[in-house]
């Protein structure tokens, strides 16, 4: 998993390495705990999953609605645990994978329930409008995609850093938002690069299915998740203090009041 790190001729493991060899490094250490974690965040997504199918397959948005919305409300606990788990690698948390996730459970499941429905919703007509799209006997016109595919970077631009926030700090929704806002203005270019990468992971997984659905289990969202964070993980230090508030607290990995 870590292409070969441990043979760098530089590589000290009591040195936190930068750029492509930290990125080498936490898929060394952590890369089967993340593929695990993502295992269960997939099974968490089954129902938002069937729940989007059936509407679409029953062609009704009032079907859509709270299908969605429970299939998110479901999904949110596992999507926080993934994040989580992803968060505590890039600071070198020192617990296991399963002691996290349950740990991630019991911290941050009530607080996921509501961006979970929210997120699940926002999945769910994104899936409708394609399949819109595909029904349509008229093309689509250029402006109408470009605004499509506009909504959905900014989808992965909003989800990227609130859940993250999410499973960092005991904040208000109002207090995530107004972080996202200001993070963005400042690092604008990189969170417009990590949200397009994001979108096209998976326009990618969606256009190349189902041959694409056979790595799931092994890619999933995981990756794609952990390598957005990564990118954006030493500015979220630096604006948010991440590992410092963990250092200093008397809990050494409890979330802490922000």
């Amino acid at each position: 998993m870590g292409l070969f790190v441990h043979e760098d001729l530089y590589y000290n493991p009591e040195v936190r390495p930068v750029g492509f060899n930290r990125y080498k490094q936490l898929l060394s250490l952590y890369g089967s705990s993340w593929i695990k974690l993502n295992l269960l965040t997939v099974v968490g997504a089954i129902p938002l999953a069937a729940g989007i199918g059936y509407s679409i397959l029953s062609s009704s948005i009032l079907l859509l609605i709270p299908l969605s919305l429970l299939g998110g409300i479901i999904w949110g606990p596992f999507l926080a645990g993934l994040y989580d788990g992803i968060l505590r690698g890039l600071r070198d948390a020192p617990e296991s994978w399963w002691t996290a996730w349950r740990k991630s459970w019991r911290q941050n499941a009530w607080d996921s329930l509501l961006p979970g429905a929210g997120i699940g919703l926002l999945i769910g007509m994104y899936a409708f409008m394609a399949a819109l799209f595909w029904w349509s006997t008229v093309p689509q016109t250029p402006g109408t995609i470009a605004l499509y595919l506009f909504s959905g970077t900014l989808f992965f631009l909003l989800t990227t850093l609130y859940w993250s926030q999410l499973v960092l700090f005991r904040q208000s929704a109002l207090n995530r938002i107004r972080n996202i806002i200001l993070f963005t203005a400042k690092y604008f270019w990189r969170m417009a690069g990590v949200a397009i990468l994001q979108l096209a992971y998976f326009v990618i997984f969606v256009l190349f299915a189902p041959w694409t659905l056979l790595r799931i289990p092994f890619l999933g969202v995981w990756y794609i998740t952990f390598l957005s964070q990564f990118l954006i993980y030493e500015q979220m230090n630096k604006e948010l203090g991440i590992e410092e508030k963990f250092q200093t607290s008397p809990f050494n990995a409890e979330r802490n009041q922000k």
